[in-house]
């Protein structure tokens, strides 16, 4: 459908999908795994000594274990790709907007795994780096593997894939999700409140950095964010974590600050739900179900970072009572919240995770000109380019007092364990944040693509531009399926901490890449504080460093692959 006359080389394109696409992909599946088997024995070689993994030696080899990682998460968001295809189909509606997106998906990520998979820009590990002989690398050498490098990742393909894109509504996600009709109608509530609630603010919330009106947080109790996975016999709505990942997607797409909203009572919830006594749930999970509780979580310290096992805030017992001593940092939305979960130690002559107790420390909310009236707590602000909606602030405790009964799970040295317990959950919500900030990036961009003309036509019709859009949506369909499937597991009750690092670690990147990929469509005016993608740009970034930053997560998942 031309625009201008000018812009042929969208329309017309010729037919690009391959045919057997389903069996090409599933034919590709077995030599990726057998490669990734090599690879994890290859790692395991370097760094396992007597059935354990030996620390120093797993830093020694940190490239090839997170190579390890990186692939690993490659395969397995292969396998949940071709499974969605696989499902779609089943259920006779596998257009072809669905089946580019498959074949691009695998011909780009098969062409990584044998050439380079990009850990960061600057980072690309190779097959080599992980341990693999040239040998071992020729698994790859499947026709399967071949027929979809050489002919799936394709300029036709992208460009066909972007005139479909351009045929649908500007509100509507590239590609079928996968998910049931209930899930579906969820998404559309929620979709609809981003866009007439969210989306004509979120970009003057962020360049005033002013927070997010309570207006909008008590809709969103009213719609009942706060209390989705909560069980029902505590005022919650007891469903699916894959209903948290829908309503964080939409929320997100609007603006991050919203859909994080959501992540502070998840993550107390799952602490309480996980941790605490059945007076605690009974006290606690109600309000925060309705969203009369606002909560934060105050774990991090100005030194420790991802080394929560060196946090040193004390927490001393008197009487009824524990009296808390000691800094923490960036606590987002610590202002205006009601209770803290407060990592703190307990027993003072430990150094590691072990005397560590978790707290559900009550607070008064605070105003714009006394944000922390609560006696024993001061804090200051800390200016932050996005991620904005909240604040984020350092906090101060000087005897700070703690009633004893708010001790989770009423015993002390668990803290570390809890919040151990709650990572599943944590790390696919912020995955599903991750697939919104790029689905906003993609939205913003595509917009811009389409309005901007230069020498005589729009942007979206020269090949760079409309593949960049293109492989936008690829990777974010890539990510969601990955991010679902986590969801899915953890519903299902089983364990899903690799999953779900996995889901975080490529959500992250495509967040990233799909915010830079956005800004660079817009040229100078993307770097312009008025246009929307810079600020989506600034909190993309987040999303590799919160939740365990990109590195760790590796680390993480190449341990779990190694024992």
């Amino acid at each position: 459908m031309p625009h201008d006359g000018q812009d042929l080389t969208l329309d017309g394109a010729a037919p690009t999908v391959l045919p057997d696409l389903l069996d090409l992909c599933a034919g590709a599946l077995g030599p990726v795994d057998t490669v990734l088997e090599a690879a994890r024995a290859a790692v395991a070689d370097k760094v396992v000594e007597g059935g354990r993994v030996a620390g120093a030696k797993l830093e020694a080899e940190q490239t090839a274990a997170h190579g390890l990682a990186w692939l690993a998460t490659y395969a397995q968001a292969l396998r949940q790709l071709h499974g969605w295809a696989e499902r779609i189909d089943a259920a006779g509606d596998l257009g072809e907007v669905e089946q580019l997106i498959l074949q691009i998906g695998f011909g780009e990520y098969l062409w990584q795994i044998y050439g380079g998979i990009p850990m960061s820009q600057g980072e690309i590990v190779r097959l080599q780096d992980i341990g693999l002989t040239q040998d071992q690398m020729r698994g790859l050498m499947a026709p399967e593997v071949m027929t979809l490098t050489q002919s799936g990742n394709t300029q036709a393909a992208r460009t066909r894939l972007v005139v479909l894109m351009r045929e649908q509504s500007a509100n509507v996600t590239v590609g079928k999700s996968g998910l049931d009709e209930e899930l579906e109608m969820i998404r559309e509530q929620f979709r609809r409140f981003a866009v007439d609630k969210v989306e004509p603010h979120a970009h003057d919330w962020h360049l005033k950095d002013a927070l997010i009106p309570m207006e909008i947080v008590s809709e969103m109790a009213e719609m009942g964010v706060f209390g989705l996975t909560i069980p029902e016999n505590y005022g919650g709505y007891g469903l699916s974590k894959a209903s948290m990942c829908v309503v964080s997607e939409e929320l997100s797409r609007g603006y991050i600050g919203v859909g994080s909203l959501g992540t502070r009572s998840e993550i107390a919830a799952e602490l309480i739900l996980c941790g605490g006594t059945e007076e605690q749930k009974q006290r606690w999970l109600p309000g925060l179900a309705s969203g009369e509780i606002l909560p934060t979580a105050v774990f991090t310290e100005p030194n420790t970072g991802s080394d929560l096992g060196a946090l040193r805030t004390r927490a001393v017992k008197d009487g009824e009572i524990y009296r808390i001593t000691g800094n923490k940092t960036w606590i987002t939305h610590a202002a205006r919240t009601q209770v803290m979960t407060l990592l703190a130690r307990t027993d003072p002559e430990t150094d590691d995770y072990r005397g560590l107790s978790m707290f559900l420390a009550e607070k008064t909310p605070g105003t714009d000109d006394d944000p922390f009236p609560t006696p024993g707590m001061s804090g200051g602000e800390i200016e932050v380019l996005g991620y904005r909606g909240m604040k984020e602030y350092e906090l101060a405790f000087d005897g700070f007092e703690v009633k004893a009964e708010n001790l989770l799970g009423g015993e002390e040295g668990r803290g570390f364990k809890q919040l151990m317990e709650t990572f599943e959950s944590a790390r696919i919500q912020t995955a599903a944040r991750a697939i919104g900030v790029a689905q906003s990036a993609l939205d913003i961009a595509m917009r811009y693509a389409e309005d901007r003309k230069q020498f005589g036509k729009a942007l979206i019709a020269f090949p760079r531009v409309s593949g960049k859009l293109a492989m936008m949506a690829v990777e974010i369909m890539i990510a969601r399926q990955l991010t679902y499937f986590s969801a899915q597991e953890k519903d299902e009750g089983r364990r899903c901490d690799l999953e779900a690092g996995m889901a975080k670690l490529l959500g992250a990147r495509v967040a990233w890449a799909a915010a830079d990929n956005g800004l660079q469509i817009h040229g100078g005016n993307g770097f312009a504080l008025e246009y929307a993608i810079s600020r989506v740009l600034c909190d993309a970034r987040i999303l590799n460093i919160f939740e365990g930053a990109a590195e760790i997560q590796a680390q993480v998942i190449a341990r779990r692959l190694l024992v």
